[in-house]
């Protein structure tokens, strides 16, 4: 048995989705670009720039996981998905584009009370995602974030 400690990563975040056309339609639409098509509509890879998306059956990924698949939560799930913009205007204009592309409304952009500015959209199944500008957290020209120390 190995005595060193793993690498910890976080690489993948994998949505549980009701149609699978649809999702991909919406996240496409997003701008997310899809690899892997070899595995049709059984499951969906989205490069993010850092981490990747992956959308797969709700019931499968119910089943894969050893969980229930019914009763079905139907509003939040304490968990949110995050866009991370460079200004109050980025914002405003990702959080608009989101709704175009067939995303809801959750919440619209406002300021908070830590000094950043965010709003809230739901993807075709309900996943919260935040969109948002914050103080000590950039986002450089390679997509991803860079938290100060």
């Amino acid at each position: 048995m190995s005595t060193s400690k793993p690498v910890p990563r976080f690489t993948v975040i994998t949505l549980g989705v009701s149609d699978m056309r649809a999702s991909i339609a919406f996240y496409e639409a997003l701008g997310f670009v899809r690899k892997m098509h070899a595995t049709g509509d059984a499951v969906a890879f989205f490069d993010t720039g850092g981490t990747v998306i992956a959308l797969f059956p709700w019931d499968q990924l119910a089943r894969d996981a050893a969980l229930p698949d019914q009763p079905r939560p139907k509003s939040f799930r304490g968990t949110t998905l995050a866009w991370n913009c460079s200004s109050v205007e980025e914002v405003d204009t990702a959080l608009d584009f989101a709704i175009s592309c067939g995303g809801s409304l959750l919440k619209p952009a406002h300021k908070t009370d830590y000094g950043g500015y965010c709003g809230y959209f739901g993807d075709p199944d309900n996943h919260v995602w935040e969109v948002v500008v914050a103080p000590g957290i950039e986002v450089g020209d390679d997509r991803r974030v860079h938290l100060r120390d």
